[in-house]
């Protein structure tokens, strides 16, 4: 995390880091794998087809709403975890930007609010203080650029956002708010790890969970994935800008921001819904926060890349 990052994240913290969630194909369900695509272990096929992306209903970020033409691609079951991660740097002796500049955000549940805490890292995502990271949760604490060191160590990608909400929604353009349902609460059981209560002041964690939850503790989506709402934001590959704007060339300034999608533990949706299919946030590609993750994508052998992805009305 840079001096620019550790000032950004305070103001893009406060709204859980940056928010302000009909035609398509068929509804896609694991199980169904083209001829000759081998799946690697830990990965999902997720069909190409149209896709509606953003939401009228949602944040002024989310519109105007439009179809994309989506490649198959394959994703990660679930967000990459602290043992994944630890292999990585024990491979390669790889050094995060937060444990450069030596201090990264950390939110205190008990004043609720955002503040740089020296040493806190993906280690240690509380601070040196807090217990170490538990292995099998999303790693945290990893700037986009981490993010991206990783992936393409595991020649993988990080998904685009296109990507990211189309696996969300299973290929449906009428699916559902959420990857998994209508509803965060199913029969008295939550399905995401998000903040129940009032945000920042009271959270009763009644889905057993005041942090990071063990990654696929809250079951699979249709298309067989794990945390695409709540738990840790996931980086995505594009930078932040309007929907508007999408088609226009774009030059990244010091200011700009990468887009950040599936919202987190921090999440209370009369505050950050960040959670819904389609909602989205941002952050700046250097910044490391104890509520970030990520995952990564592969393209299928001999498909279209991301950048084939078209866009329409």
């Amino acid at each position: 995390m840079s001096r620019r990052a550790a000032t950004a994240f305070l103001v893009l913290s406060a709204a859980c880091v940056g928010l302000a969630a009909g035609a398509g194909v068929h509804a896609h369900r694991r199980g169904t794998v083209p001829a000759g695509i081998i799946v690697p272990s830990g990965m999902v096929y997720i069909p190409g087809g149209r896709t509606r992306i953003g939401s009228e209903d949602g944040a002024p970020t989310e519109r105007p709403t439009f179809y994309a033409d989506v490649a198959a691609f394959l994703l990660d079951v679930h967000p990459v975890t602290v043992a994944d991660f630890r292999r990585f740097v024990d491979a390669t002796g790889y050094v995060t930007q937060s444990e450069r500049f030596g201090a990264s955000g950390v939110f205190d549940v008990k004043s609720g609010s955002w503040g740089l805490v020296d040493g806190a890292s993906w280690r240690r995502p509380l601070g040196p203080s807090a217990p170490p990271a538990a292995d099998d949760h999303p790693v945290t604490q990893v700037s986009w650029n981490d993010a991206v060191a990783y992936c393409r160590r595991a020649g993988k990608r990080l998904p685009t956002e296109v990507e990211w909400e189309h696996a969300a929604r299973a290929g449906r353009s009428d699916g559902p708010r959420y990857a998994w349902g209508d509803a965060l609460v199913v029969d008295g059981r939550y399905m995401a790890n998000t903040w129940q209560g009032e945000f920042p002041r009271r959270n009763t964690a009644a889905d057993g969970w005041v942090y990071t939850s063990p990654v696929g503790v809250f079951g699979k989506t249709p298309s067989g994935l794990t945390d695409m709402g709540g738990n840790v934001w996931q980086w995505c590959d594009d930078w932040f800008r309007p929907y508007s704007l999408r088609a226009a060339p774009f030059t990244p300034e010091a200011a700009s921001e990468k887009v950040i999608r599936g919202g987190s533990f921090l999440c209370d949706p009369r505050v950050c819904h960040g959670f819904r299919v389609s909602a989205r946030g941002h952050s700046t590609p250097e910044t490391g926060l104890m509520h970030i993750g990520f995952r990564c994508v592969k393209d299928v052998h001999g498909g279209p890349t991301a950048s084939a992805a078209r866009f329409t009305r």
